[in-house]
């Protein structure tokens, strides 16, 4: 089974991923505070990829997926952001991928089988440090 990371600061939003994630076959853990332990989660959950809310000026996300890549290079980062130019951001700051909100369940998917595919075809889950 794939297993996601999605931290998503609005309640409702969260519930409609975290279901649209189960329908496709995702374990799926939820965030809901950005101090949360990200790297340590990750190290235990090994998921095959994240998903971060890229909100307002996206600094605290930016943090977040440094550290990330940081000790998971191989592992998917995807941004959720409504902000209008996250298409021209999002690669500057770490993330492999993003989707804009409002998001189509469709494009969801797409977005996330084309990474969730390279990690089990070329990396496998993350490994423990």
């Amino acid at each position: 089974m794939k297993t996601a990371l999605l931290y998503e600061t609005d309640a409702h939003l969260l519930e409609v991923l975290k279901v649209a994630l189960e329908m496709d076959n995702f374990q799926v853990h939820t965030i809901t505070d950005e101090a949360s332990d990200f790297l340590e989660l990750i190290n235990r959950l090994r998921p095959h990829v994240v998903l971060l809310d890229y909100k307002l000026s996206g600094e605290a996300c930016k943090l977040i997926c440094r550290k990330i890549k940081d000790q998971y290079p191989h592992l998917p980062v995807i941004a959720l952001s409504c902000n209008n130019n996250i298409h021209e951001v999002y690669a500057k700051n770490g993330f492999d991928d993003y989707i804009s909100k409002p998001f189509d369940l469709d494009l969801l998917y797409t977005v996330l089988r084309k990474h969730v595919t390279k990690m089990q075809q070329g990396y496998g889950p993350p490994q423990s440090l």
